[in-house]
């Protein structure tokens, strides 16, 4: 433990363009595009998916793909795409595909819940209100949906974070590099200086995203508690069509 702290308490450690802070920020630059990517792409697919009900199968298949393994994709896509690439981007540009793909499924489920969890009496409220399918979709679902579609993001971010980290296997940079160097040279301080760092910055992220969806989500959605308006509901509907109409005439006669 003392030569963890005394490897991360290193000035050098933090300098050059192999110290801490210049892989830190190239272990941010990866996961942030990564994630940037992916969410053009999944995100609304997965809003369009929750609100018009098609193509649902694409969740489903999205979920199954997370069995996938991320170092055997990883080696897979580097074989197949890096014979046709020179220079750096021939290591880049497989782990940004791997890194794409793995924050995908995470974020099309959050949109597709965060949609689909949407009180119905919400949309059709907007909707007798004269209220355009987008506009339902942008002034009603997606502000009730943020809660779970931040949930979403900060599972992807986790996931790319933590996967950028094995990209170092292929010579990509960030905070892996530590790991795989620290494990050529055999020096375990290093090795637990990265693992540590990689935590620390998941950590971060995480309480970072928790934070911005704590300020963007609305305080009614905060105070209530999910789905239990609409339980409510479908449990007093369904009371209600389990009594018998009182026939009309012995209403009158009573």
């Amino acid at each position: 433990m003392n030569a963890v702290l005394q490897w991360l308490t290193d000035p050098t450690q933090w300098s050059g363009p192999t110290g801490i802070t210049a892989r830190l920020l190239e272990h941010l630059a990866y996961s942030g595009l990564a994630l940037a990517i992916a969410a053009v792409v999944a995100i609304p697919l997965g809003l369009w998916v929750g609100q018009s009900g098609r193509a649902r199968w694409l969740i489903s298949a999205a979920n199954a793909s997370r069995a996938v393994p991320s170092l055997g994709l990883l080696f897979a896509v580097a074989l197949w795409v890096g014979p046709h690439i020179r220079g750096s981007l021939a290591f880049l540009l497989p782990s940004l595909i791997v890194l794409v793909l793995l924050a995908m499924p995470p974020l099309l489920s959050g949109a597709y819940a965060g949609v689909e969890a949407v009180d119905p009496a919400a949309t059709d409220a907007a909707a007798g209100m004269g209220m355009r399918p987008a506009q339902i979709l942008w002034r009603v679902q997606l502000p009730c949906a943020l809660p779970l579609l931040i949930s979403g993001v900060r599972s992807a971010a986790l996931q790319v974070i933590a996967t950028a980290t094995i990209g170092a296997t292929i010579s990509l940079g960030g905070l892996g590099r530590f790991l795989i160097d620290g494990q050529a040279a055999t020096d375990y301080a290093q090795m637990a200086g990265g693992s540590l760092l990689v935590a620390a910055l998941a950590l971060v992220v995480d309480l970072t995203l928790a934070g911005i969806a704590a300020v963007v989500t609305s305080p009614g959605l905060r105070a209530a508690r999910p789905g239990a308006a609409s339980i409510g509901r479908r449990v007093g509907a369904r009371r209600l069509s389990t009594v018998p109409a009182r026939p009309a005439h012995q209403g009158a006669r009573s």
